[in-house]
């Protein structure tokens, strides 16, 4: 994404959306928001018109987007300002860190929607729905978590849909008439196929028992 020249006064603005340390909530955050009945994740927020729309049609669920281009991510923070959504917060940060801001449990849902498809073979392990970030999700996310996953690359459907299954995590259809994307209009518009599936964790070894 071109870099914004005036990037920091319009992220200066958003300041009330943003959560600056996010490590200082792990494991409180249900106490830092005790008025939303549950919390969910969207990893990779772009410029936030599934993250509005998705918070807008559920206002008794906090949902916090977290993203690590800026540039994209105060487009996301502007449209939440504009439509005033109170139950939207977003953080600068990778993935790959997810557990230092979450405790085991604290994260419903994570969405992951157009992810990075890291074509070429060795960036395979940097894809969200590769083995390792499966692992940190059945770390934040309750016995009956999920993941709800979109894309438009074929390939990385497939690698995915493998990814899950190696990692025994069931896959079911994700229902029509979910948020779109600005990805996915365009796409939709151009009649390209969009691919979706809800992923559950795992039954962990120790529920068997």
């Amino acid at each position: 994404m071109r870099k914004k020249p005036n990037l920091v006064p319009r992220m200066e603005r958003c300041a009330a959306l943003q959560i600056m340390e996010p490590e200082a909530l792990k494991g409180r955050w249900h106490e830092e928001f005790p008025q939303y009945k549950s919390i969910r994740l969207e990893i990779g927020c772009g410029k936030g018109r599934f993250t509005c729309e998705q918070a807008l049609r559920e206002p008794e669920i906090l949902l916090i987007a977290i993203e690590k281009v800026q540039d994209a991510m105060v487009v996301a923070e502007e449209r939440a300002l504009a439509q005033e959504i109170p139950n939207l917060r977003f953080i600068d940060f990778d993935a790959e860190k997810l557990t230092d801001i979450f405790a085991a449990g604290e994260i419903e849902r994570i969405y992951i929607n157009f992810p990075d498809p890291w074509r070429k073979t060795r960036q395979y392990k940097r894809r969200l729905t590769a083995p390792a970030f499966l692992e940190r999700y059945t770390r934040v996310l309750p016995p009956q978590g999920e993941v709800w996953f979109k894309t438009d690359n074929e390939p990385l459907f497939q690698w995915s849909m493998e990814s899950f299954a190696a990692s025994g995590w069931a896959v079911r259809e994700m229902p029509e008439g979910t948020p779109m994307t600005d990805y996915e209009l365009k796409f939709t518009e151009q009649g390209i196929p969009i691919h979706r599936v809800i992923a559950s964790v795992p039954v962990r070894k120790e529920q068997d028992a």
